[in-house]
């Protein structure tokens, strides 16, 4: 007497199992390149300090943060063009001469400090619209090109330790911190300041300005902070130099080396009837933000280390950077937005367990809501 077989037959796979093949697919996808190292996500990686001559394999696509800072790159012309979601890119410390052509045009922030860029050209940020902060310290740069109505997002640019004679022209009007420091400025051209109506620090300190005329920091009128110390100031030239004075005194922005040593703070003319004199140095935060650490490297001018309340990622001295949000907004680091919204104590847990299947075949535990939205967000954070 012949037995039948039964043939085995599988059921196909319910929505959690379905879910969990899909999130591990995504994953085994996800690698993160051997010479470099990334988070869980992969969104921020960090290739700095490794030897690199050239872009490394396998980054994704969908990465946030990237960090190619203390390397040998001289060129990364056209090669990043496609990491359409990037935000943060560091490549301070390396050969380059000039910024990559085809950047993302989503970028949030460029730290490109230490290199060997010797001209900004207006195309080189012409479509960079999203840009909050530049970082160009520490080059050979002696002249940088705006286009008119550009880098509207622009609130800090760093052109410390370049070569400039004359502050540039034509700067992006809704900047809130330039600092020119330590270069060889001269003189501030007419109508180079006109258009900086939300300009609220401006570090001028270690130039070799002998005087400035009278009405160049006139227009400023959000100034909030400026500092003019260890210049050459014309001291005995009173033709030249009384007008600044007058301008140092007058001002309710705080003036941080005041010319020909008159006393080290002075501004801050709503302060001076009470005789409050406050003292600061260039390394103090003047609005010290809340900092999170980032896969950012590099170092930020010694004198003019900036903490402010948002869209600065500037790096510190100790080589991390700096970058604050609104509390309720996190972005960097991991590469996802989250909120703060108070939950509810009254919100009901959803009960733990599943439905058993009644079918004597092959079994299957199918998991409750709560579990397959969560799976399901997993999968989505990961593809995107």
């Amino acid at each position: 007497m012949k037995r039948s077989r039964r043939a085995l037959t599988m059921r196909p796979c319910g929505p959690a199992a379905c879910a969990l093949l899909l999130l591990f697919g995504l994953r085994a996808l996800a690698v993160c390149p051997h010479t470099c190292s990334c988070t869980r996500s992969h969104r921020v990686v960090d290739c700095s300090g490794r030897g690199l001559s050239q872009l490394p394999d396998g980054l994704q696509h969908n990465i946030r943060t990237l960090n190619l800072s203390r390397n040998r790159l001289q060129d990364l012309d056209g090669l990043l063009g496609h990491f359409a979601h990037l935000r943060t890119l560091d490549v301070s410390h390396n050969r380059l001469d000039r910024l990559p052509t085809g950047l993302p045009r989503a970028l949030w922030e460029i730290l490109a400090s230490g290199n060997r860029l010797r001209l900004l050209d207006k195309n080189d940020t012409a479509y960079q619209w999203n840009l909050r902060a530049l970082d160009l310290s520490a080059n050979e740069l002696e002249r940088v090109v705006f286009i008119n109505n550009t880098l509207s997002d622009l609130r800090l640019l760093n052109l410390s330790h370049n070569k400039f004679w004359t502050v540039p022209t034509n700067m992006p009007s809704n900047l809130e911190t330039v600092d020119l420091s330590h270069n060889f400025l001269v003189q501030v051209l007419p109508g180079s300041l006109d258009r900086l109506p939300r300009l609220t620090r401006f570090y001028l300190h270690g130039n070799h300005f002998s005087s400035v005329s009278e009405p160049a920091f006139g227009r400023l009128g959000a100034l909030r902070l400026i500092t003019l110390d260890d210049n050459p100031w014309a001291c005995e030239d009173e033709e030249n130099i009384t007008g600044l004075l007058a301008w140092t005194h007058q001002t309710s922005a705080r003036v941080l080396g005041c010319p020909c040593h008159t006393r080290h703070i002075c501004g801050e003319a709503h302060l001076a009837a009470t005789g409050v004199w406050r003292y600061t140095s260039h390394t103090q935060r003047p609005l010290g933000g809340g900092a999170r650490e980032v896969v950012t490297s590099g170092r930020w001018s010694k004198s003019a280390s900036l903490g402010l309340p948002d869209d600065s990622l500037f790096p510190d001295g100790n080589g991390t950077s700096n970058f604050s949000l609104p509390a309720n907004h996190l972005v960097f680091g991991g590469g996802f937005s989250t909120s703060t919204t108070p939950r509810s104590r009254k919100a009901k847990k959803a009960k733990a367990g599943g439905v058993r299947s009644t079918n004597p075949g092959l079994r299957t535990c199918v998991p409750d809501a709560l579990f397959l939205n969560v799976l399901l967000a997993t999968i989505v954070f990961s593809a995107f």
